[in-house]
């Protein structure tokens, strides 16, 4: 997840409705790669629903991208819907998908009070389930994630590491996010094994305007701690929203560790004078092929892992500046290791 300043505009015509909806992204019928033969089942076409629990910022806005291309590739009928951070209507969403029976529903993060009993209910009436960042106890559901603890663990260990070891930290975060849950398992671990670092406030609000949102209750955090030495933002759009509040401020010393990455972000981070110096981070683009994959594996009656991990890679702004890096493309070329192309997949379907 987690991705918030600019966000994309590449995704036109994503599903944005206000009331959720959803957007039918009909894919052709060939395939984009002639090398890959697909089952008769996708070559007449597959229906798979997309419910998603927000839309908005870079991380999702590049996660939908791929989903997108990869069902273009697989003939697949993908159809949209996205919440917009509103927990009751990603649930009259997901319900609205069970009603229509496509060949499989794929979940896009949610509350797990929320999605888990639709979940549930759309396994009994047999629809094929991947979701991705939700938690759930399903064993007929494909869980895939960002190996979020390891992530949390990493990003905390590379801010822990630039600071020394200690001073006073902020930290941004919201419980009851998969994701976040669990890069906050992998804080509280540092934070332990270092009791230098004093973490002195909490704060953060995940919205259909994330970047904003954290960034004026930022503002007085940096207010009140003229000391900070450090933010843990563990979401790009926390991020973000951090680096906008110091620069408001015209505070400097202040060094930002994020989570997540995009072209947005790596402007944002190689900017002249940027706090924001290290990520933590997938190709989210690739996870969104992922996420597609796995589905079309359910559908064809494939193999595929229940739990599908994802590691990410610690991306430090010397890493982007040293190899003048400017768009995620450039990025993949340079960190071989976000590729996964070899993820959930069959001989049957074309490499992207």
């Amino acid at each position: 997840m987690l991705p918030l300043v600019a966000t994309l505009a590449v995704l036109a015509g994503c599903g944005d409705n206000t009331g959720g909806g959803s957007d039918s992204e009909a894919a052709s019928s060939t395939p984009t790669a002639a090398a890959a033969k697909l089952p008769p089942k996708f070559e007449q076409g597959v229906k798979i629903a997309l419910v998603r629990q927000l839309g908005s910022g870079d991380f999702f806005q590049q996660w939908l991208l791929g989903a997108r291309e990869q069902a273009k590739a697989l003939n697949i009928d993908l159809r949209i819907s996205d919440a917009r951070n509103n927990n009751d209507q990603q649930a009259t969403d997901l319900q609205r998908a069970i009603d229509q029976k496509p060949d499989a529903i794929i979940v896009d993060h949610g509350l797990a009070s929320t999605v888990n009993p639709l979940i549930d209910k759309a396994v009994k009436a047999g629809i094929p389930v991947v979701a991705f960042d939700v938690e759930t106890s399903n064993k007929d559901v494909v869980s895939i994630q960002q190996s979020d603890v390891d992530a949390g663990k990493a990003i905390s260990e590379e801010m822990a590491k630039g600071i020394g070891g200690q001073g006073k930290v902020g930290y941004v975060y919201v419980a009851g996010f998969a994701p976040l849950d669990r890069r906050d398992s992998g804080w509280k671990e540092v934070k332990k094994a270092n009791p230098g670092l004093q973490q002195v406030a909490q704060f953060g609000k995940v919205s259909d305007a994330t970047a904003n949102d954290t960034q004026e209750q930022a503002n007085a955090v940096i207010t009140a701690h003229p000391d900070l030495k450090a933010v843990l933002a563990p979401y790009d759009e926390f991020a973000k929203g951090v680096v906008l509040a110091l620069g408001q401020a015209n505070k400097t010393g202040v060094k930002v560790y994020g989570a997540d990455i995009s072209t947005p972000d790596i402007a944002v981070m190689t900017k002249a004078d940027s706090p924001w110096v290290a990520t933590i981070a997938t190709d989210p683009a690739n996870v969104g092929r992922v996420a597609v994959r796995a589905a079309a594996l359910k559908v064809n009656g494939d193999p595929v892992d229940r739990d599908v991990l994802i590691k990410p890679s610690v991306i430090t702004q010397e890493f982007l500046r040293q190899n003048k890096i400017a768009t995620l493309e450039q990025l993949r070329a340079k960190l071989p290791q976000l590729d996964t192309r070899d993820t959930a997949t069959a001989d049957w379907i074309p490499k992207s």
